[in-house]
């Protein structure tokens, strides 16, 4: 049996519903539905997406996740059971904020939805940060400075992708990238343009069904207290504000 079949099997019992009533409100006959339960049959995508709504828990929790091992009331419940994301809280039932460091950034593609994973990561708490869910994220690179690379990113978790805001920066956690740290735009059709501030660095485009969450960015953990360089552009359009005074106090001196 795998651990789909189990887990359907312990929902079912845990909720004291029947077989027969479960198959109707999945709109299926009680003979399929118990091939799905005994492990003889796998479930078409339509009726994972069906038992997932209808015990308000996700996909991924599902097909990965042992649910005896979970309390899915400690679960964050999104809009129309999209996905279940796991969070941890306190002994006052205040969220606690998980910090993905880069010693367990390469398992979080695996561990986002696993609540086992998300437990085991380490624990800060920023009360002046607010509502909403937060998370910790490593910066890698020199793509977005002045955030550099070790520090930690601390991001507000977006729900909906018509919250995303142009020309704001999010960690996107993708498919086929794993984690990014980016500025995105939203000006293509079913696709973000995701750019660097370091325009060494060109912008790309992410495809939205390739994502798997987005963060807000909230504040910075950084490691260093070195001074940030003034960039040459900056120092070029001081010396010729300068240059335009220095100007202008010689037009006023001519006719004093």
């Amino acid at each position: 049996m795998s651990l789909f079949s189990d887990n359907i099997r312990n929902l079912r019992v845990q909720h004291k519903i029947s077989q027969e009533k479960l198959a109707e409100s999945l709109g299926i006959t009680r003979g399929r539905y118990v091939k799905y339960e005994d492990g003889t049959s796998e479930a078409p995508y339509e009726i994972l997406k069906k038992i997932a709504h209808y015990y308000h828990i996700s996909i991924d929790l599902l097909l990965s996740v042992d649910v005896r091992k979970i309390l899915v009331d400690d679960l964050l419940q999104l809009e129309n059971n999209r996905l279940v994301l796991p969070i941890t809280v306190d002994n006052k039932g205040e969220n606690f904020i998980e910090v993905v460091t880069q010693k367990v950034k390469a398992g979080y593609l695996n561990g986002y939805a696993d609540p086992e994973y998300i437990e085991s990561l380490q624990q800060i708490s920023l009360p002046f940060l607010g509502s909403g869910k937060h998370r910790g994220f490593p910066v890698e690179g020199d793509s977005m400075p002045p955030h550099e690379n070790g520090s930690i990113i601390v991001g507000r978790y977006i729900e909906k992708l018509g919250d995303v805001k142009d020309g704001k920066t999010y960690i996107l956690i993708t498919k086929n990238e794993g984690m990014v740290y980016k500025r995105l735009n939203k000006n293509k059709m079913n696709a973000l343009v995701v750019a660097s501030d370091n325009n060494f660095y060109p912008p790309y485009e992410v495809k939205v069904s390739a994502i798997l969450e987005i963060w807000e960015y909230v504040c910075n953990i950084g490691l260093t207290d070195e001074k940030q360089q003034v960039p040459e552009t900056v120092s070029v359009t001081n010396m010729f504000l300068e240059l335009k005074r220095d100007i202008n106090d010689l037009k006023i001196n001519r006719y004093m």
